[in-house]
């Protein structure tokens, strides 16, 4: 039998479709382009090859859109009637979970399959991404760390776990180590997009905002291609250094030309739009035309059952263009998630509900309100939903609505709290002076 560059056995593959399905491989761990016509080439070509289209559900699953999460559940029925292997069949099982929404199943099955099979690259990569979309910290990391001793720099795709450990350190607040491990993958794989990211990270946490246009400038060919996927959210990052720096036209400018370049409708880059938009909003530029085009893009992806993260995003935009009627469908789904089937309803009630409540109040001006939904929110927020330079916006927003609430005492509090987080940022000094400048 068949088997892939880590010596795990293909069933139903022939060479020239392992081929195939090793270039989406690549695209894949890369997000260098798109992995979808080859997986597609392959099963065309072989249809019984069964990590097709387990791969192919995967990207789908991870997708976090309703169409695609649809997409996911009939490329799995095709795949679980066909011949597989032990390895196989547990991917299957994790498939399962992870598409009816429960991803901390999913991902927890996934620990034990790694543990078994430390060379799939499959299940480590896609366990990894469940683990940030469920806000896993501890598991980023450790899931890389509990398999990583079997690999060696002559298996293919060893640059890649990496990458993700040092995005797994990041997360765990071990930022030296994160870099480290970041720039040894990169130096393996300059097209590594995580392992950049992760590094990318690590300046964003530590408020080094100048290294970070720097590091962003100097690598622009290895992440800013056309077809790269992580392009968008890339540019982002770019942004909040700027703002950061408070050069907020060069944020704005970089909103225009290069993250709403494409207008993209993708998950994954309208929710970097909506959240660079809401940053700028809170720093007084107008986004309402910009709002608009985003909030359009959302309408048929927060649909409140699928991704709450998703949702919340949406929202942003929504408010951002006035569209008070999309607002409240968005809450109303929310509040209709009390049953807790799973994970995602539970994320809706818990912690989407209280987020979006607090960001609405803040965009009709009942600051005092906001802060006392976002206060709450900002901790048990951490069950879901990105990574820690993603949830920054929600301490951002708190602060923002103690000053404008006139709370001084408030204002001041949590602006010192994000001045300690990066003393040396222009724009957490600039909040600090902002609240001690209130009456008391």
């Amino acid at each position: 039998m068949l088997k892939d560059t880590q010596g795990n056995p293909l069933t139903g593959a022939t060479a020239d479709t392992a081929d195939l399905y090793e270039k989406g491989m690549r695209a894949f761990n890369l997000y260098s382009e798109d992995p979808f016509p080859y997986l597609e080439q392959a099963i065309a070509q072989a249809p019984e090859f069964v990590m097709a289209h387990l791969l192919k559900a995967y990207m789908y699953a991870t997708a976090t859109e309703p169409e695609a999460t649809q997409a996911a559940r009939a490329v799995l029925d095709t795949a679980r009637k066909l011949p597989m292997s032990d390895r196989e069949a547990s991917h299957v099982v994790a498939l399962q979970q992870l598409i009816a929404g429960n991803w901390h199943a999913a991902a927890e099955h996934l620990d034990f399959h790694n543990a078994r099979y430390p060379h799939d690259l499959v299940a480590i990569q896609c366990g990894h991404l469940m683990d940030f979309y469920r806000t896993n910290g501890r598991n980023l990391r450790d899931r890389i760390a509990r398999v990583l001793p079997h690999w060696s720099a002559e298996i293919p795709g060893y640059s890649l776990l990496l990458g993700m450990y040092a995005f797994g350190l990041e997360e765990c607040a071990e930022y030296a180590r994160a870099e480290e491990y970041g720039h040894r993958a990169i130096d393996l794989e300059p097209f590594d997009c995580w392992a950049h990211h992760a590094v990318t990270h690590v300046l964003e946490m530590q408020g080094r905002a100048k290294d970070g246009v720097a590091w962003m400038e100097s690598r622009e060919p290895f992440w800013a291609g056309r077809e790269n996927f992580f392009k968008v959210h890339n540019w982002w990052h770019r942004a909040l250094f700027h703002l950061d720096l408070e050069e907020i036209d060069q944020a704005t400018a970089l909103y225009d030309q290069k993250v709403r370049a494409d207008s993209s409708s993708m998950a994954l880059d309208l929710v970097d739009a909506s959240a660079l938009l809401w940053r700028l909003w809170m720093l007084e530029v107008d986004v309402t035309s910009r709002s608009k085009e985003v909030a359009a893009c959302w309408l048929p992806l927060a649909d409140g059952h699928t991704y709450p993260f998703n949702d919340w995003h949406a929202v942003m935009a929504y408010l951002g263009a006035g569209q008070t009627e999309q607002v409240d469908a968005v809450i109303n789904k929310l509040r209709e998630q009390t049953d807790s089937r799973n994970d995602v309803e539970r994320w809706a009630g818990q912690t989407g509900l209280p987020l979006v409540e607090g960001f609405t109040a803040f965009a009709r001006g009942r600051y005092a309100e906001a802060v006392h939904h976002l206060h709450g929110a900002r901790y048990i927020f951490q069950q879901f939903g990105g990574s820690h330079a993603q949830r920054d916006i929600i301490d951002w927003t708190l602060a923002e609505a103690a000053i404008r609430s006139g709370e001084r005492a408030l204002a001041e509090a949590f602006a010192n709290e994000r001045l300690a987080q990066k003393p040396d940022s222009p724009m957490q000094l600039a909040t600090l002076l902002r609240a001690t400048q209130l009456p008391r």
